[in-house]
């Protein structure tokens, strides 16, 4: 496999494993058209969303803090093989790691030299940078988590939260529907 084509690939690759699902973009795109064509539509789900945002403020700011000690986050979490097929069932069945598999994959891959080891070269690629993604967002996770370990500092994320929720529902409360 040709240095160039391989770098292209470990790109893509992590435009991939970094961007949103295709379901995320299917449904804001749907909803965009919609929203687009129907006042009714697009004020009914404004205002859907003002009230649902300021829910989850309310919902928020009341959270009670949670036990965050060494000893309450010892907890079994299941069986690794058990984790591994959710894992598996969940990638298998991922629109995103279809599309790209049907889509994308074919135009790093050339018909005329061995395909076998292009696809390990390519899977192996594709693992490595999903693995590091996700030992990412674990890490960040476990940063965050440090950060909220005492009732003072998780009551202070929650009202923040409130806050931004607040602040969400007053922008999109502020929006008018272009005229076409």
């Amino acid at each position: 496999m040709a240095l160039d084509t391989w770098l292209a690939f470990f790109l893509a690759s992590w435009i991939i494993s970094l961007s949103p699902g295709a379901g995320a973009i299917a449904s804001m795109s749907g909803l965009g058209a919609i929203l687009a064509t129907s006042s009714t539509a697009f004020y009914a789900i404004k205002w859907f969303g003002v009230a649902y945002l300021v829910y989850l403020a309310i919902k928020q700011w009341r959270a009670l803090p949670m036990d965050m000690t060494d000893e309450a986050a010892v907890r079994p979490i299941g069986k690794p093989m058990a984790m591994m097929f959710r894992g598996f069932l969940v990638n298998a069945s991922n629109p995103k790691a279809l599309v790209f598999m049907l889509a994308v994959l074919p135009q790093f891959v050339n018909p005329q030299a061995p395909l076998l080891i292009q696809y390990l070269i390519l899977g192996a690629t594709m693992i490595c940078v999903d693995m590091v993604v996700m030992a990412g967002y674990t890490g960040l996770a476990s940063k965050v988590l440090r950060l909220l370990r005492t009732p003072k500092q998780q009551k202070r994320l929650n009202r923040t939260f409130a806050g931004l929720f607040v602040g969400a529902a007053g922008f999109l409360a502020s929006l008018h529907r272009a005229t076409a």
